[in-house]
């Protein structure tokens, strides 16, 4: 799991227009939101990733992007994007390599069965790459606006480094 204070991770994803996006491409420029969400078109994934849509200006006013990431492939992202109307970019990590880099998977034993499966988290990361706060198991229900709170504060120069679950 990160913490608040480390350097994010970087990396290099396809959106679902199959573009590239790079972690780097942001340095020196923008805050990040990056959220992790376990299925396209699933109940909670889809209410969070509508609400961080709709508060999408209100990032933009505090110079920040909002990235979104799961394990589905770009086809499914374009067609959840859609579906919807999001205007946010979605992520698609398949291999799962950007989820283990920033601690979201875990085991869960169903049935007897072990899976990996994803934890809902969010990291809101300084135009200088380092996590400002890294909050895992979240609700998504209210999640973008409080995350828009947390954003707020760090174009305020708010210094608060959190972690752990909200």
């Amino acid at each position: 799991m990160l913490s608040a204070g480390q350097s994010a991770p970087t990396f290099s994803l396809p959106d679902a227009d199959m573009e590239p996006v790079s972690l780097d491409s942001f340095a020196g420029k923008n805050n990040i939101v990056l959220y992790f969400y376990p299925r396209d078109d699933t109940p909670g994934c889809t209410i969070e990733a509508i609400d961080f849509s709709d508060l999408e200006d209100e990032f933009a006013k505090h110079d920040c992007v909002v990235l979104g990431i799961s394990r589905d492939d770009c086809i499914s992202h374009a067609a959840f994007r859609d579906k919807h109307g999001l205007s946010i970019r979605l992520l698609a990590d398949p291999d799962g390599e950007v989820c283990e880099q920033y601690g979201v998977c875990q085991l869960r034993e169903v049935n007897g069965v072990k899976r990996e499966s994803l934890v809902r988290s969010t990291f809101v990361i300084n135009k200088q790459g380092i996590v400002c706060h890294a909050l895992y198991a979240v609700n998504p229900r209210g999640h973008a606006a409080a995350i828009a709170g947390l954003v707020r504060n760090l174009e305020r120069g708010g210094k608060n480094l959190s972690h752990g679950k909200r």
